[in-house]
């Protein structure tokens, strides 16, 4: 037997459960607060969210169905992004709560809003960071056969943002560990927390040992 489990995707993974999630992890939670144009405002995590660009900054969130906070950003071309952390998991959690439209999910789990400069969504008063965001695009995903799938991808551009002075350091960044993000991990229960950091800088662009790993490489290639 080999050593590597190998399935394709129309035959099944033929494992307890899909470790798709599990593999792709942790993943990022995008806690996005939007308000309907007559002013109800949601509260949900996305497990499927990420940074996704840079020169402007760019976020993006996958939603499983057109849930109400794509239904509101489409509306309102506008959404915010709010860091969860392990300080308020059960809260995220409970916002995860599958409420009738029109239910506040920051009060539901008893979270305080508060005010955005640029965006008229609240933000969670108690998350580290927030991101206020202006809609870029909302795609309705297809599979490789042109198949419409029942995820949509909304793209934001990232217009303001709010930080807690307590997580900035006195050399001026953003202390992530101490913020303790919360990441998803895969199955119904799984999530990571960043609590701890290494740190690793990028080979510069003259490292010796590389330029000569490269040259040899090219060498041999011609041969």
């Amino acid at each position: 037997m080999s050593d590597v489990h190998f399935y394709e995707m129309k035959s099944g993974h033929g494992l307890s459960h899909d470790p798709f999630k599990a593999i792709v992890a942790p993943r990022p939670i995008g806690w996005i607060s939007t308000q309907s144009p007559d002013g109800h405002v949601n509260l949900a995590p996305y497990s499927f969210f990420n940074a996704l660009g840079e020169n402007p900054h760019i976020v993006g969130f996958s939603s499983y169905g057109y849930k109400d906070s794509v239904t509101n950003v489409e509306k309102t071309k506008e959404f915010v992004f709010n860091l969860a952390t392990r300080e308020l998991a059960e809260k995220v959690n409970i916002t995860s709560f599958v409420a009738p439209y029109g239910i506040n999910e920051m009060q539901l789990a008893g979270l305080e809003p508060a005010p955005c400069r640029l965006v008229k969504a609240p933000r969670v008063r108690d998350s580290p960071a927030s991101f206020e965001c202006r809609l870029l695009s909302v795609t309705h995903l297809h599979d490789m056969d042109g198949n419409p799938t029942k995820s949509y991808l909304v793209l934001g551009q990232v217009i303001g943002v709010h930080i807690q002075r307590k997580f900035i350091t006195p050399e001026g960044l953003f202390d992530t560990a101490a913020a303790c993000p919360i990441g998803r991990c895969g199955y119904l229960s799984d999530y990571a927390e960043v609590n701890h950091l290494f740190h690793m800088r990028r080979p510069a662009d003259d490292n010796p040992e590389l330029v000569e790993a490269v040259k040899q490489l090219s060498e041999e290639n011609k041969q």
